[in-house]
């Protein structure tokens, strides 16, 4: 009997000391990276009050992983500067724009902010990390995400990291599932400076119009812009069209409607069974909307309630926009 307790207690001390040597080894390893890789994270904000952006959940999501974080604030109304102040971190850097409202077509004036935000990234670089105002990142994706810029570092043919996307809609309980919310988008491109944001800043283009060649990672990007109380959500939809549509008459249109978004308006949804980021939990303790939504409804056209079935069924999207080129998963 006591032969028994005491090879028991050795091989209990032996999965502890193994348990210690990992864990030593995954504190080293994180150090290691730091002295060997570079990563700069950067996004773009205006009018991040008055627009109810997540813009500080964003950042602090983004934080963790990068070791300075470009902040570019566009010429605003409200109070967005001290808000990104209030975040008080070494690792951020300010920086302001003036906005061109010249340029009202498409989005088109997000790609140029972006632009301009990645001029102000570190020259010695290894990975520059992109999000936009109201994108966030769970932290049980960190470890994946660190693997996968250590791993596609030196992969000269990998130019950025492709996410997936869960998109909420109304609430924080339903999310897209149609063709109308993009599967996924690179969010991390390698310190190229011939890589720039393209089109409506939604993902990027090597040399003006070269799709780039990316690596497809096991980590997601969780959106936000559609969730808002329903007044919240059509003034934003106001302070943000002149950035879309240059038609004075379709803008004056839509500036005239009641401050009132119908949420009811969508093809397909359906509920989110997952957890939120850890930074999101207070701004969803706050919310003071109630939204009931019948995902049991789906209006689509006949075309795409059949890619839409075919794409359930496979898990495959055909016949789908694609912004990149996958060479690694």
């Amino acid at each position: 009997m006591n032969y028994l307790i005491s090879k028991l207690l050795i091989c209990f001390l032996l999965q502890i000391n193994k348990v210690f040597h990992q864990i030593i080894f995954l504190q080293n390893y994180r150090l290691l990276l730091r002295f060997i890789m570079k990563i700069s994270g950067f996004t773009i904000i205006k009018n991040a009050v008055l627009n109810d952006y997540p813009i500080v959940e964003s950042i602090q999501s983004l934080l963790p992983l990068v070791d300075e974080m470009i902040v570019s604030i566009g010429d605003s109304e409200d109070d967005t500067a001290e808000l990104i102040k209030s975040i008080n971190s070494p690792k951020i850097k300010i920086h302001y724009s003036i906005w061109d409202k010249s340029v009202r077509k498409g989005g088109k004036i997000l790609a140029l902010e972006t632009n301009k935000a990645m001029d102000y990234i570190s020259p010695d670089t290894d990975w520059i990390f992109y999000l936009q105002a109201d994108e966030v990142i769970h932290e049980k994706y960190y470890e994946n995400i660190r693997v996968a810029l250590t791993r596609f570092k030196d992969d000269q043919k990998v130019e950025g990291l492709l996410f997936n996307y869960v998109h909420f809609y109304g609430t924080y309980d339903y999310i897209g599932d149609s063709r109308k919310w993009y599967r996924c988008e690179t969010r991390v491109i390698k310190n190229n400076r011939g890589i720039h944001s393209y089109g409506d800043a939604q993902g990027f283009r090597k040399n003006i119009k070269e799709k780039i060649k990316v690596a497809q990672i096991d980590a997601s990007i969780y959106h936000y812009g559609w969730v808002k109380n329903p007044v919240q959500m059509k003034i934003k939809q106001k302070n943000v069209a002149a950035f879309w549509n240059d038609n004075d008459e379709s803008l004056n249109n839509l500036l005239s409607e009641e401050d009132f978004f119908d949420y009811s308006d969508f093809d397909s949804l359906k509920k989110f069974e997952g957890s939120h980021p850890a930074v999101m939990q207070n701004r969803i303790n706050k919310k003071n909307w109630h939204i009931e939504l019948d995902i049991r409804k789906k209006k689509m056209k006949l075309k795409y309630r059949f890619l839409f079935w075919i794409e359930k069924l496979t898990g495959k999207r055909l016949l789908t926009f694609k912004n990149h080129i996958i060479v690694r998963k």
